[in-house]
């Protein structure tokens, strides 16, 4: 059974697959793994994420029962398109409303990021929002992720952990060691390649110093994966594993749209470790052109992506292993409670 994306309801919406990995998840039981998916992304990435966060689950499970329901904090800003397209699934059972969640008991739970809005976290609209799912979480999943900005928030409220502004934004495909042995790293090799978009950043120092363990670091990047054991296992991920082909270069296109829109003041540097050198090229002719002409309608004269040649055709497995591990983890878990009740 691959993963669906559902409601209590049953609907469920298609997903874009990818490769699994090859060692299958084997629970004895027939019961799904019970996932919920906290989606925060800005409104022209919400489908997208969830396609992404779905695959990336069905490649991990190898055909284990997994059942994916949506929730969205109310707190994030929304558009009308935003607001259109999830109220839209509400009435179609792909989302579940966010009240729903304090009366369930999931295995595993992940919470996206979402785009800043200001410079303090606590003052962000979702915080309070934000601080109930992790003390539900606490009590009520087995294990819960949280990726990027999310990531941030987590750390602020479970241990007052600070993030620091970046001098620029932190975009691109970075070599990211393993530096501890753990079951989530279990199959992984010693250097992959992680995705990162963000403008802030927690540092390893900071996080041992809290009780964290940092898994994987990058001498440029900084950290990606961490992980803290409380009652619930917590995974952290300051980067975008679950990103598939393309998502970086859509960003940077949407970055150079609000610089030709004079929503921001320098024009946005080309994701590091990303394209090949004739990419790198073809995209700093257009970016010579916009200093000259800034103007929303030469975007459409930025490079396709079938003219540029990025380097992240096969970022879906490292974290297919990882997402595995932590399935694992939550089959684990629902193994000994099944056996507890009988």
């Amino acid at each position: 059974m691959p993963a669906i994306l559902t409601t209590d309801q049953g609907a469920a919406v298609s997903i874009r697959r990818r490769e699994p990995v090859r060692t299958r998840l084997t629970p004895s039981s027939r019961e799904p793994i019970e996932i919920g998916l906290i989606n925060n992304m800005p409104d022209a990435a919400l489908e997208g994420a969830e396609r992404q966060f779905a695959g990336l689950m069905s490649a991990a499970g190898g055909g284990a029962p997994l059942r994916i329901t949506c929730y969205s904090l109310p707190g994030v800003p929304r558009a009308e398109r935003g607001l259109r397209y999830i109220n839209g699934h509400y009435a179609s059972g792909r989302y579940a409303p966010i009240e729903d969640l304090w009366n369930r008991r999931l295995d595993g739970l992940v919470i996206t990021g979402a785009e800043p809005q200001t410079a303090k976290l606590q003052d962000e609209p979702f915080w309070p929002d934000f601080r109930r799912v992790l003390e539900w979480a606490e009590d009520n999943a087995v294990s819960t992720v949280s990726s990027c900005l999310a990531a941030h928030a987590a750390v602020l409220h479970l241990d007052g952990v600070e993030r620091r502004a970046l001098p620029d934004k932190r975009l691109g495909l970075f070599d990211h060691d393993v530096v501890e042995d753990h079951p989530l790293v279990v199959g992984l090799p010693p250097r992959l390649k992680i995705p990162h978009s963000r403008w802030n950043e927690v540092d390893a120092a900071t996080l041992r110093a809290c009780g964290y363990l940092v898994l994987t670091c990058s001498p440029e990047a900084g950290v990606d994966l961490f992980i803290k054991e409380r009652k619930a296992l917590f995974l952290f991920f300051q980067g975008h594993p679950e990103y598939d082909s393309g998502v970086l270069l859509k960003e940077y296109k949407r970055d150079v749209g609000r610089y030709l829109r004079s929503e921001r003041p320098d024009y946005p540097n080309i994701p590091k470790g990303y394209f090949d050198a004739d990419s790198v090229e073809r995209l700093a002719g257009f970016r010579a052109r916009a200093a000259v002409r800034r103007d929303e309608g030469l975007l459409a004269e930025f490079p396709l992506a079938s003219e540029v040649q990025a380097a992240d055709r096969s970022l879906g497995t490292p974290a297919a292993i990882i997402y595995r591990n932590w399935l694992s983890h939550l089959v684990a878990r629902k193994e000994q409670e099944i056996l507890a009740r009988l």
